[in-house]
């Protein structure tokens, strides 16, 4: 009940019916709910030749971390397992593959 004792709303001087029912109850849920909006996703299609490019520039970029990671380690462990590891990333030759291309396909790329 609002503060001045009135009801919320007034009576009706007839029962409703139940298509007078239905449509107060479509309006209120209209006004209660934000308009629904369906939207077809993106489908981001990257081409194998760009896929193959960012993969080799992702390569090179942890390879580039692994150089500088190794120079960083101190003498102490330079004889370790990790160093072992990153010494064997560094010398990975990156330069033959990325020579590689994928062959274009079907005017996408």
């Amino acid at each position: 009940m609002p503060m001045d004792g009135q009801p919320a709303h007034q009576p009706a001087a007839h029962a409703l019916t139940n298509a007078e029912r239905q449509a107060r109850y479509r309006a209120r849920q209209r006004r209660l709910q934000p308009p629904i909006s369906i939207k077809q996703p993106s489908l981001a299609r990257r081409s194998r030749t760009k896929r193959w490019n960012d993969a080799l520039a992702e390569l090179l970029a942890v390879q580039a971390e692994c150089t500088v990671w190794f120079d960083a380690l101190p003498e102490s462990l330079r004889e370790s397992a990790t160093a072992a590891a990153l010494q064997e990333m560094i010398d990975l030759d990156l330069d033959g593959i990325a020579a590689i291309q994928p062959p274009l396909g079907y005017g996408r790329d």
